[in-house]
């Protein structure tokens, strides 16, 4: 019977094709409009992570300034010069559970390079920077401890800067100016693209920290401190490490606030991660409100078929058809239709994914589960609002359905 249901079901949704389509419509439109939201949701999330990750792996961050003062009058982080070379020696010797350390100051200069001239960031740091910071050097080499100790005027330059400066000559051996000082072009870096606030990160240029405070910026203090943990289990352990060691060297007492401030980047990956998964959520679940519309027309349809077959019902129960017989009838019909609509769902919400990836340029990741609950959701909305039609028809009384008209 099973097996017959099936059969009459298909042939019902036959004969009535453009009934039918319509009827599924709203499914597929359901099941279509879930897989391309939660992709896109999905999408962002990835693209915020990589992001993130981009910046470096286990990463904290030590600035100079308070991040809020006692009076309630807020400094910005990095405004303070209370940071020095010695304070990232220190961290890198003396707190337990780091791999590596690479202070850095940076300021916006114009670079000339023959006739041609760009407006850049120049960072100083040291050889540590490209562990921290995940950075790689496509050609050339990057700078050594023997640059920052001799303070030579060598240069890493990026992607973006290669390419203004030089078009499709190889930068490295070229010279530079930067600030009216020649540099010597030792290498390039690896493209990253953009980062999380849309920034270019190729659009840059590193140097020794020691050439960059003394010859460039006539400074002694650096902006940034950035220390890699040696892995994600002990960075609040590190971050609290550094904070009484800086709290330490920089004599503060105990009832005065830090002139610097120390973040890590795991804290903004779970933020980020959980603003994405609510943004997800929410796209997923507008999307999920046309399957409900789908699963009534459904229903309407379903008691359309009810009304129409009343004497073919009649007929099945007088030869012997039980209650359950005719209920397994049109659930099955109700169930076929989710089953065809989400099928042709799947189809038309990974379509949709691929062309709004290619077409807008949006980051759009499609994975198994999103696909698997909107094709769930949709047999069971079938069978849920089929059910009502269904049991309508199974309890006609045979006498009465024959005599339909």
């Amino acid at each position: 019977m099973f097996g017959e249901s099936i059969r009459i079901a298909f042939n019902s949704l036959i004969t009535n094709k453009l009934r039918s389509v319509l009827t599924m419509l709203g499914i597929i439109i359901g099941v279509a409009a879930v897989i391309a939201m939660v992709s896109i949701g999905m999408g962002v999330r990835d693209k915020v992570q990589n992001s993130i990750a981009s910046l470096g792996s286990n990463l904290i961050m030590v600035t100079p300034g308070a991040s809020s003062a006692s009076s309630g009058v807020r400094q910005a982080a990095g405004s303070n010069m209370t940071l020095t070379l010695k304070d990232a020696q220190a961290i890198e010797r003396e707190v337990p559970g780091i791999s590596a350390v690479a202070p850095s100051v940076g300021k916006q200069y114009v670079v000339i390079a023959g006739n041609q001239n760009w407006t850049t960031s120049v960072q100083g740091t040291t050889p540590d920077y490209m562990d921290v910071r995940n950075v790689a050097v496509q050609s050339g080499s990057f700078i050594t401890n023997e640059d920052i100790d001799k303070r030579n005027r060598v240069a890493v330059i990026g992607a973006t800067v290669a390419g203004n400066l030089f078009g499709i000559e190889n930068p490295v051996g070229q010279n530079v100016r930067i600030n009216n000082a020649p540099f010597k072009v030792i290498g390039v870096l690896e493209s990253k693209g953009q980062s999380m606030g849309g920034q270019d990160q190729d659009d840059t240029i590193i140097v020794p920290i020691t050439t960059a405070q003394e010859r460039l910026m006539g400074i002694t203090h650096v902006q940034t401190i950035s220390v890699q943990a040696v892995n994600a289990d002990v960075i609040y352990d590190v971050q609290d490490g550094i904070t009484a060691l800086l709290r330490a060297r920089h004599k503060i007492a105990i009832n005065k606030e830090d002139d610097f401030t120390v973040r890590n980047l795991l804290s903004l990956m779970e933020t980020a991660d959980e603003t994405t998964k609510s943004i997800t959520m929410l796209l997923g679940s507008i999307a999920a409100i046309s399957l409900v519309v789908g699963g009534i027309g459904i229903m309407n349809i379903m008691l359309v078929s009810v009304t129409e077959r009343t004497r073919e019902i009649g007929i099945r129960k007088a030869l012997g058809a039980r209650y359950k017989d005719v209920l397994l009838q049109f659930l099955i019909e109700a169930v076929v239709i989710g089953v065809i609509g989400g099928t042709m769902g799947i189809v038309l919400g990974i379509s949709t994914a691929y062309i709004i990836s290619s077409v807008a340029g949006w980051n759009t990741v499609i994975t198994f589960l999103p696909i698997l609950v909107a094709f769930s959701f949709s047999v069971a909305i079938g069978l849920f609002f089929g059910l009502y039609p269904a049991r309508k028809a199974a309890l006609l009384n045979p006498i009465d359905a024959l005599r339909y008209e």
